[in-house]
């Protein structure tokens, strides 16, 4: 269940961990023991609405909570993307999806090798970062800082690995997108040997952090911590289960969880008691570092920056919770896809802003961090990203454009198209039909009135200036389908409402259910998973 906050309606949403020292404004001055040390944390999959601060009355979230109650809430943060892959690009090179190429999650089929019945065939993308990008963290380690990574990378295999890019040391950064083997070890992932069995996964990453925090002795340092929670698949104890179980109960099960959008099944209620736990799993573990850097006297000496790298999954993969009253969720085009929760505490900076109403995207953390940790931005490097400082005095961006490309289908509902933002007006290109729709996002949050026959000439200027953008930074678009089949997609879409949810429906019934078992021993045994 969700309470509403309307001031998360002012759009923008991302979440972001990150670590910074006294006298903010000397720290080019400052000498190198002295500078903000940087601890940046990225949730995977993680929606607006999914934590406590940020309305749900299901999950609870305290330790994140606490970022957002002792830093700074950006009301209108985004992710670079409406899945995975990109996002994190953008915020490994501060550049927005079109410009640094990485479009679709890494492995993702495109053009010809696209087998699906869809109207255009999802354009090629980039697979990698390529080796001559100067990377967020080789920026921070040419500027004295020492690197670490903790969790999911899935920004290429070798030789665009984590190491390959500016990070000393990786635990459980690979090619991969998702925790192979689960969450409970015994896990697969040659960068994170399994020790216990039974062990969390979140857990274990935020032990791995601390462990390298305690190591750096003063050092100053960037350590970012990277979830693979809550991406699917999602899993739990039997004992937060019950505990989530019996709260879905005592708040109420609706007689119906899901119903039909645009090309999928969406969620439309949060109670679903095995993604609840996988979310106080992650929190637990953001917990645990804030109480390491609380032990170590850190505390006052770090910034932390909490954010998620898209929507949280309403529609395909595990079908997992809504992000209502925003519209669609991870892989739409619409709010849900894109907004996240996006916090930044900075405790040097008593006077500091408790919320900021202005659009900002991922690309913004590459500069925002080297502003606060005093280091000039590389020779050659184009940012599409703003630094984020001059907000914190009460300064402004002045006006900007933000730009969102996704020439592809995804797994999830959403449809090949690109975004552009201006003031409170966002417009979404779509290329099966070559056409846009225009949303007033002051007045109309959800998304649920199209104003393009109304403002045309708005309408006409913003997708000409879109078209035009894509076109300068040289993006890959999709082409037709040649084999599109007209009667099969028609039969899809009923197969889709008449089988994919009502066996949904039974599925979800089936997990509030008490007799339910997802397997003989329950994910995290420490004898077995099936």
């Amino acid at each position: 269940m969700i309470q509403i906050n309307y001031r998360y309606f002012l759009p923008v949403s991302v979440l972001f961990f990150l670590a910074c020292g006294s006298n903010i404004e000397k720290q080019s001055e400052a000498s190198i023991d002295q500078r903000p040390n940087v601890v940046f944390i990225l949730a995977d999959d993680l929606g607006l609405h999914d934590l406590s601060f940020t309305g749900s009355t299901y999950y609870e979230t305290p330790n994140i909570d606490r970022i957002a109650k002792e830093g700074t809430v950006f009301t209108q943060g985004y992710a670079s993307s409406r899945v995975c892959s990109p996002s994190r690009a953008s915020i490994m090179t501060g550049q927005f999806t079109a410009h640094h190429g990485i479009t679709d999650w890494i492995g993702a089929a495109s053009g010809t090798d696209w087998k699906h019945n869809d109207k255009v065939l999802p354009a090629t993308y980039n697979h990698a970062l390529k080796e001559e990008w100067i990377t967020l963290p080789e920026a921070l380690k040419k500027g004295g800082y020492t690197t670490f990574f903790a969790g999911k990378w899935h920004l290429g295999d070798v030789p665009s690995t984590p190491e390959a890019n500016g990070y000393d040391i990786n635990k459980g950064g690979w090619e991969v997108g998702s925790p192979i083997g689960g969450d409970f070890s015994p896990w697969e992932n040659p960068k994170l040997p399994n020790k216990e069995a039974g062990e969390n996964l979140s857990m274990r990453l935020a032990k791995e952090t601390n462990k390298f925090i305690e190591e750096q002795e003063g050092k100053p340092f960037f350590a970012m911590l990277s979830f693979y929670a809550v991406h699917g698949p999602i899993e739990t104890t039997e004992e937060t289960w019950t505990k989530y179980r019996n709260k879905a109960e005592e708040q109420g099960i609706a007689p119906s969880g899901f119903e039909m959008e645009r090309v999928l099944p969406i969620r439309t209620k949060q109670d679903n008691p095995v993604y609840a736990g996988l979310i106080e799993q992650m929190d637990r573990a953001v917990g645990l570092v804030l109480d390491k850097l609380d032990a170590l006297g850190l505390a006052e000496n770090t910034v932390i920056v909490f954010t998620s790298d898209n929507g949280g999954v309403a529609s395909g993969d595990a079908f997992s919770t809504t992000n209502l009253p925003l519209r669609g969720g991870k892989g739409y085009q619409w709010e849900g896809g894109i907004r996240e929760p996006y916090f930044i505490k900075v405790p040097q900076l008593k006077d500091a802003p408790k919320e900021i109403n202005t659009a900002v995207t991922g690309a913004d953390f590459y500069p925002t961090l080297l502003d606060f940790t005093g280091i000039a931005q590389p020779q050659g490097v184009t940012l599409d990203g703003k630094s984020l400082k001059p907000l914190f005095k009460g300064e402004n961006l002045g006006e900007r454009t933000l730009y969102w490309h996704y020439p592809h289908y995804g797994n999830q509902g959403g449809e090949p198209s690109s975004i552009i933002r201006k003031g409170n007006f966002k417009l979404i290109y779509y290329y099966e039909s070559n056409t846009s729709e225009l949303y007033n996002l002051e007045n109309d949050p959800a998304e649920q009135t199209n104003i393009a026959s109304v403002e045309k000439e708005r309408t006409r200027a913003m997708q000409e200036e879109l078209l035009n953008y894509l076109d300068e930074v040289g993006a890959n678009k999709p082409k037709p389908n040649p084999d599109y089949d007209v009667a099969k997609a028609k039969q899809q879409q009923i197969d889709r409402r008449e089988k994919l949810l009502p066996r949904l429906e039974a599925e979800r019934k089936e997990m509030l259910s008490k007799e339910y078992q997802p397997n003989a021993t329950w994910w995290d045994s420490k004898v077995t998973k099936d």
